[in-house]
């Protein structure tokens, strides 16, 4: 699947020029993390979230869209009558293994085995806290479509997805699911890799569009800055009902890879959308920052930008048109 023209023949690139990290060394971005005195992870520890299993079990309604937000970039979208579930990451660790590593501050609200009929799962790119083995293995039993950036593939066929229910795009390809749904591979400013640097960039990372006949939403997965992709994918899709962007683990020494509230709501806005789900918080320990920082910080630049945003509590169904929505749960 090496056919993308971001591609060198040794690995996939950003459309523009990107640094992983500014840090001047790994002593001191060791540093940075051993001795900063930032409240990272919750205390005392956060009591579990649940779902509405039963109201989620329920034919979705062919003009709903709807979101339920299951921690970090998981998010469990109904939309037009489909139900789509993005970037499945169920295990407690955000790690290749299971004894060390980021820990989940909460369970995924919603066990496996209660997880309703999807249309489709949606990769944005396959790092540890986007990809799953253990979520992919159990949705693959299932029979459900995967739809991933090129060469992302071979990872869910290894993890048992049948190969007819992969399909791999490269940024700006389209897949068509019925004459009045389109799903598209945008593009987005990251990178790739799970074997510590071996496989680096050896995999394509995406944003998506889903296009529905009431509704259009976005799925931004991880990216850094890139306005003038974002204002491409708005003139050209949007306007969008709701996009889901990433606010956390954001740094000013890997700027250029994770965008951090105040570029999500800028990016929100060149996007042409109206509610703004916040993912890729609140869950991991996996930056400088305090843990709610965020959370909070998107509230000033979304209250400055005009923005409205959804902040629901893990696992808490909202709709779309409810926003503005902030249900505070990280301030207990």
């Amino acid at each position: 699947m090496k056919i993308s023209s971001h591609f060198d023949g040794k690995r996939y690139r950003n459309a523009v020029p990107t640094a992983m990290s500014t840090a001047t060394s790994y002593w001191q971005m060791a540093r940075r993390w051993l001795l900063g005195k930032e409240q990272r992870v919750p205390k005392p520890a956060l009591a579990g979230f649940s779902v509405d299993a039963v109201a989620l079990a329920q034919p979705v309604p062919p003009t709903a869209l709807r979101a339920t937000w299951l921690g970090h970039s998981t998010v469990l979208l109904e939309i037009d009558g489909r139900r789509f579930l993005t970037d499945p990451v169920w295990r407690p660790r955000s790690s290749p293994v299971s004894f060390m590593g980021p820990k989940r501050f909460f369970p995924n609200p919603l066990p496996l085995a209660h997880m309703p009929p999807l249309d489709g799962v949606l990769l944005s790119h396959d790092h540890f806290d986007h990809l799953d083995p253990l979520a992919v293995r159990a949705l693959a039993r299932t029979g459900v479509p995967f739809f991933c950036p090129l060469g992302v593939g071979r990872h869910l066929r290894r993890w048992g997805v049948a190969p007819n229910k992969i399909t791999e795009l490269d940024w700006w390809q389209t897949h068509t699911l019925a004459p009045n749904f389109t799903l598209v591979a945008t593009p987005a400013r990251h990178f790739s890799g799970r074997r510590l640097g071996l496989d680096q960039d050896a995999t394509l990372w995406a944003s998506w569009v889903l296009l529905g006949p009431a509704h259009r939403a976005f799925f931004g997965g991880d990216s850094g800055p890139f306005a003038a992709a974002f204002q491409q994918i708005g003139d050209t899709y949007g306007p969008f009902d709701l996009t889901m962007l990433e606010i956390g683990a954001a740094d000013p020494d890997w700027a250029d890879v994770h965008m951090g509230p105040t570029v999500a709501v800028a990016a929100h806005q060149a996007l042409r959308g109206r509610a703004l789900l916040p993912i890729h918080w609140g869950t991991f320990n996996l930056a400088y920052h305090a843990w709610t920082d965020p959370a909070e910080e998107v509230q000033q630049a979304a209250a400055s930008a005009g923005v409205a945003l959804l902040l629901p509590r893990p696992g808490e169904r909202v709709e779309a048109a409810q926003a503005p929505y902030v249900s505070g749960w990280w301030r207990g």
